[in-house]
């Protein structure tokens, strides 16, 4: 995570349990590859030209070393997801597992496994197709995985479909610092984050399963990176049971996420969230805050960049569960002292920040919802409030992202 995350921050995205399993790879597809074939790789992507087409042959292929690519037009295209297997088990040299740097890309059907970092990196491109990709961790969730799965940065008009991203120490499916992206029909589990899309503005993230990781679906904006973000829909997503306990590497930023977080929105502006089904993230299913929960002074910031959450739009969702065995400790004694021992928070938590010169307020639009904790965080939680009231309103639709492919 490229930003410091507090535990006041927490995160909802659900999906439902079981829904998305993994599947069992086919053994005879993935059977030993030629071991010449990691060479001749390395070679064709070295020599790649614009157009040129690289097949990954069904098989388990073996590399000790990065792969990178900095050539535009390029497509690699596998025999299928869990038939053609790129494994960097052995990987002694190298932060990634696939580095790329060119326009015009497209990366479908192959599995990327046990890389050493970031499983699929793509930085400053444009026009990015990514599909029926997965990256994963075959050890299982652990802090020793590298930190994100699928990771475009820095991009623009980005499309990830029909993706499966497991076990990233960071973010399974993380797209930073982008205009102009879809995320959809894809799967994400037992990642810390399953999907972040960060200081991104003009993002759809729908259709898509979050289920088992620590937190389910981030939608962040952090100050210090090259641009705030906004506009973004998040739609039609499976947010169920994130979880997991955080298995962030000590220290680090994403270490003090708390499990059982569903989507959370933070320091973001003109975000739509309707038609998901988000049930049973034990900490909160939705949770909407400002930078100033997670630890960041205002001496830290620009004057630029904008803290607070505005123009949120909550509609249309079926929530479930959810809020009965918080991670945090602020959250449990919070829990018990609105709603006793055997109750639960209600859908939506909100740190409370808000910009005072703002005539028109937050405009947080919450309808559908079970309820709402203002949790006072300026005044160290020290006045929480249930009212709905200042919740109670409705904003104009946000338009669709249209990344003129055919």
């Amino acid at each position: 995570m490229q930003r410091n995350i507090s535990v006041a921050i927490a995160i909802a995205l659900a999906l439902m349990a079981g829904a998305c399993q993994p599947k069992a790879p086919d053994t005879a597809a993935v059977a030993a590859a030629d071991g010449g074939f990691a060479a001749t790789l390395q070679e064709r992507l070295l020599d790649a030209k614009p157009g040129d087409v690289i097949e990954i042959p069904a098989g388990r292929h073996s590399f000790d070393r990065s792969l990178s690519l900095r050539a535009d037009g390029v497509t690699i295209r596998g025999a299928g997801m869990d038939k053609s297997v790129l494994s960097f088990k052995g990987q002694k040299a190298g932060a990634e597992g696939l580095l790329v740097n060119g326009d015009g890309f497209t990366i479908e059907h192959l599995t990327i496994e046990d890389s050493k970092g970031d499983g699929l990196k793509i930085s400053e491109s444009e026009n990015i197709t990514i599909r029926g990709v997965k990256v994963q961790w075959t050890n299982g969730p652990s802090t020793k995985n590298g930190a994100y799965g699928i990771y475009p940065v820095l991009t623009k008009n980005v499309l990830i479909e029909d993706t499966v991203s497991i076990g990233a120490s960071d973010a399974g499916i993380y797209v930073g610092q982008s205009d102009g992206v879809i995320v959809r029909n894809s799967r994400a589990e037992k990642n810390v984050a399953g999907i972040e899309i960060e200081n991104t503005i003009n993002a759809d993230v729908y259709g898509n399963v979050a289920t088992g990781n620590t937190g389910g679906i981030l939608v962040f904006n952090m100050p210090g990176l090259s641009q705030q973000g906004g506009n973004i829909r998040v739609f039609g997503n499976k947010v169920i049971a994130n979880n997991h306990e955080n298995f962030g590497a000590k220290g680090t930023p994403v270490a003090s996420v708390p499990a059982g977080s569903g989507i959370v929105v933070n320091s973001n502006d003109d975000i739509e969230i309707f038609d998901n089904d988000v049930a049973d993230n034990a900490s909160a299913n939705l949770i909407l805050s400002s930078v100033y929960s997670t630890g960041y002074k205002e001496q830290s910031m620009s004057k630029e960049f904008d803290p607070y959450p505005e123009r949120i739009y909550v509609h249309g969702n079926r929530f479930s569960g959810g809020g009965d065995s918080p991670d945090r400790l602020d959250f449990k004694a919070l829990k018990l002292a609105l709603y006793g021992i055997g109750g639960r928070l209600p859908d939506v938590l909100f740190d409370g920040y808000v910009n005072p010169a703002r005539k028109e307020g937050p405009q947080l639009c919450l309808r559908g919802v079970s309820g709402v904790v203002n949790v006072d965080g300026p005044n160290g939680n020290k006045n929480p409030s249930t009212d709905m009231k200042p919740f109670e309103c409705d904003l104009p639709r946000l338009p669709a992202v249209d990344l003129k492919r055919t």
